[in-house]
Parts: structure tokens; C-alpha cells; sequence
């Protein structure tokens, strides 16, 4: 009776462990394809996201044809700068899942920072850049945080050095910094020696902090002005910047930078001129190259021609998709590019990224 009590105990045992062996087993499989369909439905929403953020470049883009085909002008009164016309066009758009979210800025508003050497010898400063870089970096950095390396010609002497293609030579002023400078550092790399191909690569000069370039506290850094694009073919088919800045689009900050310095004042009531409206309407012309003297105040103003444009056809379109609790969001510089056989503009993208 025993020998029977002890198998008996014993075929209770192994059958406890086979069915908790196959419990656990269940509830892993169970777990591994709970986690499958899981992945699939982040993938599929990652896709759907992709789409839709997609999307809305596109109809960022055709807004930007339309706008070409309308005129030659492009500035903050048209509506590829109108938050409420983009929302419109994007609501013709078939998706169920919502919407994005879509801006549209214009790069050449922005500072050129490859213009600041003369390209394609890239030997010597661009003087005109120089002096809008000097003014520039003196309203950005309070005497109080000026350093040796932080101070304006300090900052620009190391930028001309990066760019330019001198790397034997001597540096710029006593300031500058070419590739022996940086070969020291503890992570140590070369001078580019050539054209920004990415704004990342500006904290890499001598003199640009990581927190001077993004901002901090909610203050934009230098960053939000700047921008590597801007190239154009010489008649002799080379590269060259010639960093002219579209005066209907740029930022307050800039606008300050290419006043004269006595001037600089003045670039709140210029910046405000653009955008007055009455009855919903636009009430200024921005079509002609002196249109900032019929701002308040500046009908004495001379701004350096060489400084100045009132077009582009170089943008940024930023889409932002959400899907549940997930985000994508596209950024895309765009150039507007007219086919010559049949005069017809389109869209060439420059540059894509996904965040």
C-alpha cells in the first residue's frame, strides 16, 4: 500500500509539473503573440504616421507651385506663410486618422553661414557678410558673456577659418583656429575646410557652444537664424553663396543685422510694416527693394543692396502627424525649380528627415 501511496504521489507530482509546464508555456506564447500583434500595431501606426506626415510636405509643396506661378514676390503676406490657408488646403486631404500639422518657413529669410567666405576660391571674406556678421553676433552676445574665444571677431575669424581652404596658412587674426587647433582637443577631429553641408556642424567651430547655437531658457540660440543652403551656380558653372537675405521674410534678428548699426532700432517697425493689415487684408506692398523706407522712421534707411532680396524659391516644410499617442514629424528643404522645356515649377527636395 505504500509502494501504491508513494506512485500515487508521485503521478500527482509529474502531473502538477506538466500542467504547470504547460500553463507557463500557454501564457509565453500567449505573451510572445500579444507581443507580436503589438509590434504590428506600432508598425502599422508608425506607417499610417510616416503617410500622413508625408503628406502634408507634398501639400506644402504644391501650395509653393501655386505661389509661383502667382508671382515672382514671396513674403509673410502669402499664403504658404498663412497658418489658416495651409490648415484649408490641408483639409482636402482623404485620411481618417487625422491630419497634420504643417509650417512653412523661407531659408533664404535666414543668415547664409557658408556666404561669410567668397566661393568658390574661398581665400577671402565676403566683407559685406563680415560686417552683417559683426553686427549680428554684437546684439546676440552681451559684452557680460564675451570671452577670448566667445567674442564676435573671435567667432567670426574661426568660422571663416573653417570654411575657407587655406589650412596651411596662418590663421585668421590671432583668433582664428584651422585644423592644428582642433587635431589637440580630447576628441579630436579636422577643420572642414570647405561649405557647411549640416547645421550640427556648427558647434564643432571653435567658439559655438552647444547652448549658444540651441538657446536656452526658451531663448533661441544663433541656430534658429542660420542656414547651410543658399548655393548658386557661377556663369562658369562653379558653386558660389551670395547670401543675400530675403528682407520680406526674415526674423526680427536678422533684420536688426543687416540695418545699419545706428539703424538697428528700427527693425521692429519694419518687421510690424510687413504684417499691418486692415479688414483682413494685407494694406502694404513689399514688391519693390526699398520698402522698408515707408516703414515708420525709416524713410532715411539704407540698407546695403548686396545684403538684400525680396524673393526665394529655397523653403523649409516641417509636418507633424499624431496617431493615438505616438508622433512623427517631417522636416523637408525644398527648392522650386522651373523644367525649361515646358516653363511648368515643381519641387525638388534638398534635404528629408524623420523625428
Amino acid at each position: 500500500m505504500k509502494r501504491l501511496a508513494n506512485n500515487s504521489g508521485i503521478a500527482l507530482l509529474m502531473t502538477l509539473t506538466i500542467v504547470t509546464l504547460l500553463v507557463v508555456t500557454t501564457l509565453e506564447l500567449h505573451r510572445r503573440a500579444r507581443s507580436a500583434l503589438l509590434a504590428s500595431d506600432t508598425e502599422k501606426n508608425r506607417f499610417t504616421l510616416e503617410q500622413i506626415a508625408a503628406s502634408g510636405i507634398h501639400a506644402g509643396m504644391a501650395l509653393l507651385i501655386r505661389d509661383k506661378e502667382d508671382g515672382d514676390i514671396d513674403s509673410v503676406q502669402e499664403d504658404w506663410a498663412n497658418k489658416e490657408k495651409l490648415d484649408e488646403l490641408l483639409l482636402d486631404l482623404p485620411f481618417e486618422h487625422g491630419l497634420p500639422d504643417v509650417t512653412i518657413t523661407d531659408e533664404l529669410g535666414k543668415i547664409q553661414v557658408n556666404s561669410l567666405v567668397k566661393f568658390p576660391d574661398s581665400r577671402q571674406f565676403n566683407e559685406v557678410q563680415r560686417n552683417m556678421w559683426e553686427h549680428f553676433l554684437n546684439l546676440a552676445i552681451s559684452p557680460l558673456d564675451r570671452t577670448e574665444d566667445t567674442e564676435p571677431t573671435a567667432i567670426i575669424n574661426s568660422i571663416k577659418d573653417w570654411l575657407d581652404a587655406g589650412d596651411d596658412d596662418a590663421t585668421t587674426g590671432l583668433s582664428g583656429a584651422e585644423s592644428d587647433y582642433y587635431m589637440d582637443l580630447e576628441e579630436a577631429y579636422p577643420a572642414k575646410n570647405g561649405p557647411l553641408t549640416h547645421l550640427g556642424e556648427f558647434t564643432m567651430i571653435k567658439g559655438i557652444s552647444q547652448e549658444f547655437f540651441d538657446g536656452v531658457g526658451g531663448v533661441p540660440g544663433i541656430g534658429k537664424y542660420m542656414t547651410v543652403f543658399g548655393v548658386s551656380i557661377t556663369p562658369d558653372n562653379r558653386f558660389t553663396y551670395k547670401g543675400t537675405i530675403n528682407i520680406n521674410t526674415a526674423d526680427h534678428p536678422v533684420i536688426a543685422a543687416i540695418l545699419p548699426v545706428e539703424d538697428e532700432f528700427l527693425a521692429q517697425a519694419i518687421y510690424e510694416y510687413r504684417e499691418e493689415m486692415s479688414d483682413e487684408k494685407f494694406i502694404h506692398d513689399l514688391s519693390g527693394k526699398t520698402w522698408y523706407q515707408n516703414a515708420p522712421g525709416c524713410s532715411e534707411v539704407d540698407i546695403d543692396p548686396g545684403l538684400i532680396m525680396n524673393k526665394s524659391d529655397l523653403f523649409k516644410i516641417t509636418s507633424t502627424a499624431s496617431l493615438l499617442d505616438m508622433t512623427m514629424s517631417i522636416s523637408a528643404i525644398v527648392q522650386r525649380v522651373r523644367i525649361e522645356k515646358t516653363g511648368q515649377w515643381y519641387c525638388k527636395i534638398l534635404s528629408w528627415q524623420e523625428n
